[in-house]
């Protein structure tokens, strides 16, 4: 690895046997900048000092005196910006919580590995780590304003990308979902995690949503038109089902591109729906669902009300948040989870997409429990539209290459 060396590592484990063991493993690797630490006070003083900053941390959770969690509470308070590897003997619910814990804490973690190490998984962990540096160079802390989101709005900067959902019995290409980017004139291609919150603070979010959509019904006319029976999913928010017009411009937004309204799929993340005064928002959905648009639960799970919510809005499409999905087929907790979000949809009769399928084994989970459709970066990152017909010609070759759909009993 050619920056292996250049890359500051610092392990902290108060077992003087591990220590030794990690900084080997490391060294093997290619990583010859290794120093260690067997308690979080003293590797609290590496950090202060700019010379000793580490660029990553390998970190156990559970030591005397000073535990991981606390640690990383220092971290914080300190504004560390480089990255941490938990290595711990914990079981995997501990982990997960944790890993969740430092995600909160806005800190960078490419993954965790369980004691004993496998090397083979730490190299995976530390490949993933020079990846991410590789693709994604631009600073973090740039930050934007309210009026460079209304800027970027005015001057139609947003532009959408599409995530394709394939059915798992058949491999076909079912439709896309719709995931806006920023294609800044100065900084390129800016994610939705640096402006969405900016324009949800500042009451843009109905405005930034309503381009997404406008554009996203315009091209689901054109594949329409072109022959591409394509369901255009688009997100909405509380804010877009805040006033009555919202749902007269959809209608009128589909019946101007000539599209059924079959072909809109509205998504709402589940967290949001519904607020105290849910009259409106209910309004909305029902009158777009008995249009025939179809309505769909994002994030299934991930919210305080998920039941509530099947039995009072009609959706007839739910979302299995990728968090439940990817890595379910090892993670026990992850599975539990999984099948009783993919029972519930079942029973009552909806149409059930995996999010988050990464790698082969998510795939082969999901056939394998016959959920409907699936998404995520194994099929397909988001794609511009005019990629979308090269992708589908590649995407069906792989689906016989690959033996990803099972053959037709003979």
């Amino acid at each position: 690895m050619d920056s292996a060396s250049t890359i500051k590592i610092l392990i902290l484990d108060d077992d003087t046997f591990m220590l030794k063991l990690l900084s080997r493993m490391l060294a093997k690797l290619g990583y010859t900048a290794v120093t260690t630490c067997d308690n979080g006070s003293d590797a609290l003083q590496k950090i202060d000092h700019i010379d000793t900053c580490p660029d990553l941390i390998l970190l156990d959770l559970n030591m005397p005196d000073m535990d991981g969690i606390e640690f990383v509470r220092y971290l914080v308070d300190r504004q560390y910006h480089g990255q941490l590897i938990l290595v711990s003997g914990e079981d995997e619910r501990m982990l997960k919580t944790a890993e969740k814990l430092v995600h909160a804490h806005k800190i960078p973690m490419p993954g965790y590995v369980h004691k004993p190490v496998d090397p083979n998984k730490l190299s995976e962990i530390l490949q993933r780590l020079e990846i991410e540096a590789a693709i994604l160079p631009q600073s973090n802390d740039k930050t934007y304003s309210a009026a460079d989101i209304r800027s970027a709005i005015t001057h139609q900067e947003l532009v959408n990308y599409y995530q394709p959902k394939v059915s798992v019995e058949s491999g076909d290409v079912i439709g896309v979902e719709t995931l806006v980017r920023w294609h800044h004139p100065q900084d390129g291609v800016i994610m939705p995690d640096r402006f969405i919150h900016v324009a949800e603070d500042n009451n843009l979010i109905d405005d930034l949503t309503r381009l997404v959509l406008k554009q996203a019904i315009i091209q689901a006319g054109k594949w329409h038109r072109d022959s591409q029976a394509l369901r255009v999913s688009i997100n909405v928010t509380m804010e877009n089902l805040a006033s009555l017009d919202f749902q007269d411009m959809v209608v009128n937004l589909v019946n101007e591109n000539n599209l059924p309204p079959q072909k809109i799929v509205i998504e709402i993340t589940e967290s949001q729906v519904m607020g105290p005064d849910a009259r409106i928002p209910l309004e909305i959905l029902t009158r777009l669902r008995l249009k025939r648009f179809h309505l769909s639960i994002d994030d299934f799970g991930t919210g305080h009300s998920s039941l509530a919510q099947l039995r009072d809005i009609p959706f007839n499409e739910l979302k299995i948040d990728q968090g439940f999905v990817h890595r379910a087929w090892q993670d026990d907790t992850l599975r539990a989870i999984y099948d009783a979000s993919l029972a519930m949809g079942k029973q009552l009769g909806m149409d059930i997409v995996a999010e988050g399928v990464e790698d082969r084994d998510d795939w082969e989970l999901v056939q394998q429990t016959g959920c409907d459709m699936a998404q995520g970066n194994f099929i397909s990152r988001p794609l511009l539209p005019a990629d979308l017909l090269r992708w589908m010609e590649e995407w069906h070759g792989r689906v016989r290459a690959e033996a990803l759909i099972a053959s037709p009993a003979s």
